[in-house]
């Protein structure tokens, strides 16, 4: 029986302040995998395989160490250079799932839970469309609203420096996800962005209902990226250079 993982059917906003206002909002739904369910999952519904193609899927080398290697183990590892040695009872991701073989996923979360079930650790895994990731890690409180903030280490978007501040303010899972980022540079905000959803169990009949409401999202999401892209360059907005290439990074974050 799959207890732990459920579906978040919602929204996906982004509202740039400066040099000039841009905004979009497009429907999305997500994942929450409990990692110790993906078996499972793939016996009980049909439409969705783990590490095969289907219609649904989900590919451990689309996450942590990207290699296919054990993502419970690369998380533990993780928490460990950040001082947390206690076992880990249950890691959650949010993520989307493959669709027809394909997904992107600019932000991926992480959600670490101790022996108690309490929320021990954030991990914020963020990629960009040059097939680079990094992972930003957070020790947390067992509040119902998470906040975090961190210093910019990874170049995202063509058209947003690197001087900046995220601010992360998360939901707990529960009956409904909200993961929030809001982006400063030096001279104050330049950017918000949210996901949210509310939970559905993880069935067949559910995951199918998702799939059917939302047709080719990660195809549309990777398409949309590109196309907001345009209209910001047909703006006039700055396009930043990218000085950096790298694969797969961590830092260790303070708060």
């Amino acid at each position: 029986m799959i207890k732990h993982s459920l579906i978040y059917n919602g929204n996906v906003i982004h509202k740039r302040f400066k040099p000039k206002e841009h905004y979009f909002k497009y429907k999305v739904f997500s994942l929450l995998i409990d990692l110790d369910e993906l078996n499972i999952i793939k016996e009980k519904i049909k439409i969705f395989s783990y590490n095969k193609f289907n219609i649904l899927s989900f590919f451990d080398n689309d996450h942590g160490p990207r290699d296919g290697t054990s993502i419970k183990d690369w998380v533990k590892q993780n928490l460990k250079s950040i001082g947390i040695y206690e076992d880990v009872i249950q890691i959650k991701l949010l993520c989307y799932p493959r669709i027809f073989g394909y997904v992107f996923n600019p932000l991926s979360v992480f959600f670490i839970y101790n022996q108690h079930s309490e929320l021990i650790s954030i991990l914020y895994e963020v990629k960009n469309t040059f097939g680079e990731q990094h992972t930003y890690i957070f020790k947390t409180n067992n509040h119902e609203v998470i906040l975090n903030n961190c210093s910019k280490k990874f170049y995202v978007s063509p058209f947003i420096e690197m001087d900046c501040v995220y601010n992360f303010k998360v939901l707990k899972p529960s009956e409904r996800i909200s993961v929030v980022i809001d982006q400063r540079d030096k001279n104050g905000k330049l950017l918000y962005a949210s996901q949210d959803g509310i939970a559905k169990d993880l069935n067949t009949k559910n995951l199918l209902f998702s799939f059917i409401s939302h047709p080719l999202m990660t195809f549309k999401i990777i398409a949309a990226i590109h196309y907001e892209a345009l209209k910001l360059w047909i703006k006039g907005i700055k396009l930043v250079r990218k000085n950096l290439k790298i694969k797969n990074n961590t830092s260790i974050e303070q708060k």
